[in-house]
């Protein structure tokens, strides 16, 4: 029988860190591998990354992009591009509302937009336009956490009202990010690859945080799907739900306990009727269970990264079918 030496690569290694941008090396993939896993990084990366964008915008006195303000040097569609340069961080799940209101004549920075306690500017100094008489400008800016790229369409169809300008959000906090692969010694093998990775965010988050976080949304999706079921098995567990839920009307929680309720509380949270939001947080936080999610507090569950009072709401329904509530 053939036996064969299992060669693992290296961790990553950084070439180069300098503001946002880094540059970082994992040496010992087998031949092939650079490019597997190097595109499948940078896929997620860019993709999977959460971000904060402005959605929509409401100035006073302004009905459509195309307008002019007398009084203000650039015309509506160079203030929106200005502001859509302004990167904004949000310590919330929940979409927040910020203003700017000021009286010219003045240079119009990032800096003159009142923000709450969950928003921060990270470049105050970005010029948004400049007002050259006696004109006062106001300014409504509507945030939101995202992934990736979303069409102002899609905004203008959901969220919009009239008189506010919807604007295509991109929510991604990398600006670029490249691969290169090339081959390398290892034992007497002379195919082996390197991975070199380069990354620059838009200073939201570092370079080293996007790759590992990347990193670790790749391994928590293999993780999900490492081990095939039975189908006759998953049949059997949706059974036990259903009857578990319908005896819900007719006995408490202690009077159905046994066997059976603890084969329910085995049940998988992928296998309940949860939003693919409130999913992947629970699965991200290691959640899996019907049990497991019932062992929670609602505290314990706002601490989890994607997870709102809707989720929380969401969850709360879903425990209710069985007869279960979140711990006290």
């Amino acid at each position: 029988m053939l036996e064969y030496n299992i060669i693992l690569p290296s961790k990553p290694r950084v070439v180069s860190e300098e503001n946002n941008k880094g540059v970082y090396e994992i040496d010992g993939f087998y031949p092939g591998y650079g490019h597997t896993l190097g595109n499948s990084l940078r896929r997620i990366i860019l993709s999977s990354l959460p971000g904060a964008a402005i959605t929509s915008i409401k100035i006073d006195g302004v009905s459509h992009e195309f307008s002019t303000i007398d009084g203000i040097k650039e015309d509506v569609i160079v203030m929106i591009l200005n502001l859509k340069k302004t990167r904004f961080k949000i310590s919330s799940d929940e979409a927040q509302t910020v203003t700017l209101s000021v009286k010219g004549p003045k240079i119009v920075t990032a800096a003159d937009i009142s923000t709450g306690g969950q928003v921060e500017i990270l470049n105050p100094e970005q010029q948004i336009c400049e007002i050259t008489g006696k004109v006062n400008l106001n300014i409504e800016l509507h945030i939101e956490k995202g992934l990736g790229f979303v069409p102002k369409e899609v905004i203008q169809k959901e969220k919009v009202e009239i008189g506010t300008i919807a604007v295509d959000a991109i929510f991604t906090p990398i600006r670029r990010i490249s691969y290169e692969v090339e081959n390398m010694r290892v034992g007497d093998k002379t195919n082996h690859n390197r991975l070199r990775i380069a990354i620059e965010t838009n200073g939201t988050l570092t370079p080293r945080e996007a790759l590992t976080r990347s990193i670790e949304i790749m391994i928590e999706q293999l993780k999900a799907i490492v081990d095939f079921k039975d189908p006759v098995e998953e049949v059997k567990v949706e059974k036990k739900s259903a009857k578990a839920a319908e005896e819900k009307s007719t006995s408490s929680e202690e009077e159905k306990g046994g066997e059976d309720f603890s084969d329910v509380l085995k049940t998988r949270t992928d296998n309940l009727d949860l939003s693919t939001r409130t999913l992947n947080a629970l699965t991200n936080a290691n959640v899996r269970t019907l049990g497991g999610l019932a062992r929670k507090r609602k505290e314990d569950l706002l601490e989890i990264e994607g997870m709102g009072e809707k989720g929380i709401t969401e969850i709360k329904k879903v425990l209710s079918k069985f007869g279960l509530n979140l711990k006290d």
